[in-house]
């Protein structure tokens, strides 16, 4: 019987298929529900796009996919066509603003912890047909502290904490650093504060953060950066636009420009390990591991 680490070992011979440069993969979550993740996923995504760079956004709030519905997108496919092939990654893919290119949500899809090697193999194939057009993969988890949104976050390079200064949200963050430093080791976290009214509150939040994660874990928390409350978002919102380009001029649309221009500056993944379908490949380890349903 071939184990979940057999299937990825047979299926990573694909990585050779292609050469394309470094991706850097960063999953935006936060734990409640609320804080604006989507906006950040999309608006983060699009500023980049602007920027030249060759964006991918994965919309993985499984069961409640938005990003569709943030941007007045109609896909005719998801990524549950493309698992039951019955289309290419390529046709599910959807352009958004700037270029920016969106796979669709999927829910009530097989689990990936049941597929076999061949479509495990498939799946990690349609993501190298894209690897060469892709730098940037953002993931806009779900809600929650799921082991679905474990899984995401644990494939990626990078995890973007977003956090609002209200109890719940302060508690979830927390609760969602814990789990993956505590289980599973990961140390780094990067945190953006979000819907604040000055750019004190933001770092004020973070210290908040970095006084709890100091005494009860062993992490390092770095300030991304804080998202000021603008009435703006929520009339793009309304408009299913992203804010950087229905606002161009308001300051939570420079904001988030100045964000991706960061995100720039982060360390580029390197090897087997900057190409996008190693990202697959970790995201189907861990849901063999946890048994759930992922994609």
């Amino acid at each position: 019987m071939l184990t979940s680490e057999t299937r990825v070992d047979q299926a990573s011979g694909l990585r050779q298929m292609v050469n394309p440069r470094p991706v850097r993969a960063v999953a935006v979550t936060g734990g409640k529900g609320g804080v604006g993740k989507t906006n950040v996923s999309v608006n983060l995504g699009v500023a980049a796009a602007e920027m030249g760079q060759k964006v991918m956004l994965l919309d993985a709030d499984l069961g409640l996919a938005n990003i569709d519905v943030v941007l007045g997108l109609h896909p005719k496919y998801d990524l549950s066509h493309v698992m039951r092939g019955e289309c290419t990654l390529e046709e599910a893919l959807v352009e958004g603003p700037s270029g920016l290119k969106v796979i669709p949500g999927a829910s009530g899809v097989q689990a990936l912890a049941e597929l076999s090697p061949a479509e495990h193999a498939g799946l990690i194939r349609a993501f190298s047909e894209v690897a060469a057009d892709t730098e940037l993969l953002i993931v806009d988890t779900a809600a929650g502290i799921s082991d679905t949104v474990l899984s995401f976050s644990r494939a990626s390079h990078e995890i973007v904490v977003v956090v609002c200064d209200e109890p719940a949200s302060i508690t979830d963050a927390y609760a969602i650093i814990k789990l993956l430093n505590r289980d599973y080791g990961h140390q780094r976290f990067r945190v953006l504060a979000n819907m604040v009214r000055s750019a004190q509150e933001g770092r004020d939040l973070y210290n908040k953060m970095c006084r709890v994660t100091d005494r009860y874990l062993d992490v390092t928390l770095s300030f991304m950066g804080a998202i000021p409350y603008d009435e703006s978002l929520r009339k793009a919102v309304r408009a299913q636009r992203p804010v950087v380009q229905a606002f161009p001029r308001s300051r939570v649309a420079q904001v988030f420009r100045s964000l991706a221009k960061k995100i720039e500056t982060w360390p580029q993944p390197s090897g087997a390990n900057g190409q996008v379908q190693f990202f697959v490949e970790r995201l189907i380890k861990y849901s063999n591991d946890y048994g759930e349903m992922v994609l």
